[in-house]
């Protein structure tokens, strides 16, 4: 019970014989002391229930009564409850003189013993000492409730502290792990582009090469087994250079042609096409969105990006199996993983499929280049690593729902335009007066000798006067001496001077001059005013090759190229 609410404090009599009830309770009275006077042992234990703050009790009915129940009673005290009991003995019975004084101290233990007859001074004296020995027990509870009450609420504050630091350790473990996983596909894009970049300028002095044997083959009369065997070599350089541009899609290095789309156009044009790569056993269902916003992406990966995780699905589905191609708008929070993409709009294409699924294990894995589950010769792991890269050069993301045994869905985010999509339409090819006839001086520039010796080679054969040059040192003191050159054909990436420099040098000294950018893969931020029209990706065709010049010597392209400082 708490302090505020008690009762007044009260003292208990118990005296059934004689006259010493009436005058404990007189001489209380006058005291100005609260008593009650208990007709039994069952209405002292009723009262002392109800609670007191002190009992007198007289020998005899202890002795009269027994003492059992008092003793459960005293015993069951809360820790911080020592009840004073006044004991009222006769004369001579003290404790040496009366073996069951020492019994009732035993049992009832916070009691003192007072002998009859008694002065009223000493009652008064004896009853206020317990009294006060009582309201120290109060206080002490009363602290010792605040006490645990302030445990209580500090042990939940250190628990919720707890709990906050945990959840901080943990968001921090996951931000870390985030990062490493950014870190470590940054560090792998960084490493195919390379590789990739090194790679086209070998495919392009094989192709290159091949294709002048094969016209050398042919008019020299030569058939059959050579001109077949030039043939696997020419498909297996292309499809070298295929697996070059899934690299530098998944190294986000690759030029794309951003466009607005109306997405449901683009997968209704791919429904045959999907069609036939599934085969008869899979079926295909398309829901799209009837109100979807327009996207911004080139249509061209983002048909190879569906087509990618097409393939994969129908890998999946070895004994048939149902995949569905959806799309939605969405509007997202912030990233939680490395391939999500930043807040805001996008359009939402959903490749579904019923198959084997994947492991949380495979999932963490799935984007890496070059790994795959598929037997040896099935794939070259670089599906998902190319729709990643497209999706977050697009400035969108991918997300993969999978569970093993219940398939997989792979959702790729595309940024919503701001304008809607337009019907393309078709140009009419140009006339062959306003393409440029082959002839004029074409500057070539590139430090890898092989390349540089096999584009000179084509450029020769189409008739045009071709100066070389190994370094961007070299190119412009050629520059600066001779007059009469038409365009400058120049690797983009270069030691020293890269191709982006040299453009700007050599523009300074002659503004009027045409450039054409030959690059295995380019930095998107230093050419980003470069026109189509003026980069040409390795490795390349003789008429690749061929298209582009004459564009740039014709004077029609949309702009001269332009690169940023």
């Amino acid at each position: 019970m708490k302090e505020g609410a008690r009762a007044p404090e009260r003292t208990l009599i118990l005296a059934p014989r004689g006259r010493d009830a009436q005058v404990a309770a007189g001489i209380l009275q006058d005291a100005k002391l609260r008593s009650q006077t208990c007709r039994d042992l069952m209405e002292l234990l009723a009262e002392l229930q109800r609670g007191a703050e002190a009992a007198i009790v007289t020998e005899e009915a202890m002795k009269e009564i027994g003492f059992r129940d008092v003793a459960e009673w005293v015993a069951a005290q809360p820790p911080w409850s020592d009840f004073p009991f006044i004991l009222l003995t006769g004369h001579g019975g003290g404790i040496e003189r009366n073996p069951a004084a020492a019994e009732l101290m035993q049992m009832l233990g916070n009691v003192t013993f007072l002998e009859r007859p008694f002065h009223p001074t000493t009652l008064i004296s004896v009853v206020q000492t317990a009294l006060r020995g009582r309201q120290r027990q109060y206080e002490c509870q009363r602290l010792n409730e605040e006490l645990e009450s302030r445990v209580h609420e500090r042990t939940e504050e250190l628990a919720a502290a707890n709990r906050q630091l945990m959840n901080q350790i943990d968001e921090r473990e996951r931000v870390e792990a985030t990062l490493r996983q950014m870190q470590r596909l940054e560090a792998v894009g960084q490493l195919t582009s390379g590789v990739a970049h090194d790679f086209n300028n070998l495919l392009t002095v094989v192709l290159g090469n091949i294709q002048f044997l094969e016209r050398d083959l042919k008019a020299a009369g030569i058939d059959g087994k050579s001109l077949l065997r030039l043939s696997y070599m020419r498909t297996a350089a292309e499809r070298g250079a295929k697996l070059t541009d899934q690299l530098l899609s998944f190294s986000r290095r690759q030029r794309l042609q951003p466009k607005t789309l109306d997405l449901r156009g683009v997968l209704d044009g791919m429904r045959d096409l999907l069609q036939s790569t599934m085969g008869g056993s899979i079926e295909i269902e398309t829901r799209l969105h009837p109100g979807l916003w327009p996207a911004l992406a080139d249509p061209t990966q983002l048909e190879l990006a569906i087509l990618n995780l097409a393939i994969n699905a129908r890998d999946a589905m070895p004994g048939g199996g149902k995949l569905k191609v959806t799309t939605s708008n969405v509007s997202l929070a912030a990233p939680q993983s490395p391939e999500d993409p930043p807040a805001g709009d996008y359009v939402e294409i959903c490749v579904s499929d019923s198959g084997t699924g994947m492991t949380e294990e495979i999932q963490r894995k799935a984007f890496e280049p070059f790994f795959t589950t598929k037997d040896v010769g099935k794939g070259s792991g670089l599906g998902l690593s190319q729709v990643l890269g497209f999706a977050k050069q697009s400035s969108g993301g991918v997300r993969v729902r999978s569970q093993p045994g219940q398939g997989t869905s792979v959702h790729i985010y595309l940024p919503r335009a701001a304008t809607a999509a337009v019907e393309a339409k078709e140009v009419a090819p140009a006339s062959s007066e306003r393409q440029a006839s082959a002839g004029g001086t074409v500057l070539l520039v590139d430090d890898d000798r092989p390349v540089r010796e096999v584009t000179a080679a084509m450029l020769r054969d189409m008739g045009y006067s071709v100066l070389e040059a190994g370094s961007g040192g070299a190119a412009l003191d050629i520059v600066e001496h001779e007059r009469n050159i038409d365009l400058v054909v120049m690797d983009f990436a270069m030691p020293g001077m890269n191709g982006a420099e040299l453009a700007r040098q050599t523009q300074t000294r002659r503004p009027n001059l045409p450039v054409l950018f030959v690059t295995g893969f380019a930095d998107r931020a230093a050419i980003a005013g470069v026109d189509q029209d003026h980069i040409l990706g390795k490795p390349f065709t003789h008429r690749d090759l061929a298209a582009k010049v004459r564009c740039a010597l014709s004077g029609h392209a949309p702009q001269r190229a332009r690169v940023s400082a």
